[in-house]
């Protein structure tokens, strides 16, 4: 098992290139060549809230993160939503409708009880409580089955460490570090983690992504490497250099939390109008995160989808988040 600690994950791209870099070891899959880790490895998060990745070469969507995030929240399985914000949603799904594995439906539904509201009731009666595994994989359904789509994440673990901070421990059976340890789980893992600490009391604490299979498609690995060599930009985000190419490290960027004093059963009933949300402008919210963050965000994107990203990066500066708002500006800027 080898260990990567890190600050947060626009630190945990470059130590995952590097290993991978260094070990250079090569297989096949059935989806193709991929570099893997010789041995499994755990990415222990020291700050999980800084949940944003900048880097220019790798062009994450932020507003598909952010959204899709919350979406899992929700506990829904439809593509109704998320497929507004990234159209190749459909190919991971059996029906053009709905995800098999997706990780918030199974959460709140698929096991027929909600497992997120039982841990939340178990971790506020019982803080050291060791039973609160939140189960994703369905050994009977999901090892026979060959459909496109069944869950790589497969359990999360939460715990109290020894300052009263909620920790989390996601186990993973196959991580993708380009797209999925590094991209979205890095995003919706911790938005789970700051939901489940909110309601039970805690801060947030260190997130653990144990990956059994870590690994990069050797295509998409060189793609990304030649990007950051042609501007010698593995340098400029080198650990070795941390203070150069992490916005958060130089403060030009802050986290924003999803809660701001509000009864959970209120920030949850927001949190389905803004899903339902249609229209630009129209709709009261009452928490400053809907408000402030969340709402912003979906207006820029409309605009942008419209045609309108100019409007759309001017839209986007009444994001309070100044960590999504850096991100969702400079990847519109991308697409002028």
């Amino acid at each position: 098992m080898q260990v990567l600690e890190v600050r947060n994950v626009h630190d945990a791209l470059i130590r995952g290139i590097d290993l991978l870099e260094a070990e250079n070891f090569r297989e096949h899959t059935r989806n193709g060549e991929v570099y893997r880790a010789k041995t499994p490895v755990t990415t222990v998060y020291e700050k999980p809230k800084e949940r944003v990745l900048f880097w220019e070469e790798r062009d994450a969507n932020p507003f598909f993160h952010f959204m899709e995030g919350l979406w899992m929240l929700t506990g829904r399985n439809d593509l109704e939503f998320v497929k507004g914000y990234a159209r190749n949603m459909k190919n991971y799904s059996d029906d053009g409708e709905t995800l098999w594995g997706a990780y918030g439906w199974r959460w709140r539904s698929y096991f027929g009880k909600d497992q997120l509201q039982i841990i939340i009731n178990r971790l506020k009666k019982d803080s050291e409580d060791r039973r609160c595994v939140l189960q994703m994989w369905d050994a009977k359904e999901d090892l026979n089955r060959d459909g496109k789509d069944v869950p790589c994440n497969t359990s999360i673990y939460f715990s109290e460490d020894c300052t009263g901070r909620l920790e989390m421990s996601v186990s993973n059976r196959s991580n993708d570090i380009i797209w999925g340890a590094y991209g979205a789980n890095a995003v919706h893992m911790s938005m789970l983690q700051e939901y489940v600490a909110y309601a039970i009391g805690r801060p947030v604490g260190r997130y653990y992504q144990v990956s059994n299979n870590y690994h990069a498609y050797v295509d998409i690995y060189r793609e990304l490497l030649k990007k950051l060599n042609d501007r010698d930009a593995l340098d400029f985000y080198s650990i070795k250099y941390p203070m150069v190419g992490n916005p958060y490290e130089k403060h030009k960027v802050t986290t924003y939390s999803m809660f701001n004093d509000k009864e959970m059963n209120e920030w949850e009933r927001e949190l389905e109008v803004f899903m339902e949300r249609k229209t630009f402008k129209y709709c009261i919210f009452y928490d400053k995160f809907f408000t402030e963050v969340a709402a912003p965000m979906q207006d820029a994107f409309r605009l942008h989808k419209m045609g309108e990203t100019g409007e759309a990066m001017i839209e986007i500066q009444n994001c309070a988040a100044s960590d999504w708002r850096k991100a969702c500006y400079e990847w519109l800027a991308r697409r002028m």
